[in-house]
């Protein structure tokens, strides 16, 4: 993008924020010093996401825009994109590397131009750089042991999973991306059609099941994270969400997400927070 148009504000927020989410973002079990950062991580990521799933922005004018919030972010340019220069404040002042906001940046650049993905490998690399740096920054954030990174990796890539398999129809009618591996849409029936049905064939049902399977593994990896955490908080803050994932889990295998979107209730936040409490 360039400097003539600095000025200009390149995001571009849906309007939607933390209580969106299907996890606590900055929660008060987060150290009170530490919230801001975690909120302005949130902020930059939000409106990262929102300019990669724009439906009405051209995919080279998603890249710019990201690019521009890479060039504030970076130190690189100084203006028109005001998350990106909040969390270049907050890296400085926390000192956390910033390869956890530009690792965003690579997936959501993805997903201004990729709609398709071959294979549960495919996607699961795509997890790595959309959904993986987001628990490493909080992670490094409360100064964590690297022995937390593999069940951290494995719990946003299940929450990354589990989101998209909430959203399978409303993503391809919105935007024509499906994150469902096409070779189980092949190998098991299923077709892009199937997902604009009012519920599940047996195809799609059955690639659902096989992405929930290899969810439920994550979700069982994930769970050693909360007796790897030390700063107490964040402990109950991770076993709360690993309970949250296993719940959301067992919605989205008996529920069809195309009947109706499938999403956590009241009753869920309080069993994972009853759940949780064993790790304090």
């Amino acid at each position: 993008m360039s400097m003539a148009v600095e000025s200009e504000n390149v995001e571009a927020w849906s309007g939607k924020d933390r209580g969106d989410e299907n996890f606590p973002v900055g929660s008060q079990l987060i150290r009170r010093d530490l919230r801001a950062h975690v909120h302005a991580y949130y902020a930059f990521a939000r409106n990262a996401d929102d300019i990669a799933d724009s439906p009405v922005l051209a995919p080279e004018d998603k890249i710019a825009r990201l690019d521009h919030m890479e060039a504030v972010l970076l130190g690189h340019a100084e203006t028109g994109a005001p998350s990106a220069r909040a969390l270049r404040d907050s890296l400085r002042v926390t000192d956390v590397a910033p390869r956890h906001a530009t690792d965003l940046l690579i997936a959501f650049r993805r997903d201004a131009t990729k709609t398709r993905y071959a294979d549960w490998a495919e996607l699961y690399e795509y997890c790595r750089y959309s959904a993986m740096p987001v628990g490493r920054y909080v992670l490094d954030l409360h100064g964590e042991d690297a022995a937390t990174h593999g069940p951290s990796d494995a719990l946003c890539a299940a929450l990354q999973v589990l989101n998209h398999l909430q959203d399978c129809g409303k993503d391809v009618a919105a935007l024509d991306r499906c994150y469902l591996p096409q070779d189980w849409m092949a190998a098991f029936g299923a077709t892009m059609a199937d997902l604009a049905a009012p519920r599940c064939s047996a195809g799609l049902r059955t690639v659902l099941d096989a992405a929930l399977a290899e969810t439920f593994a994550l979700c069982v990896e994930a769970e050693a994270l909360p007796r790897r955490v030390r700063a107490r908080g964040l402990r109950l803050e991770t076993a709360i969400i690993v309970g949250l994932a296993h719940r959301l889990h067992r919605r989205l295998a008996r529920r069809d997400p195309l009947a109706g979107r499938v999403k956590l209730m009241k009753t869920d936040i309080l069993g994972a927070l009853l759940g949780a409490l064993r790790h304090l």
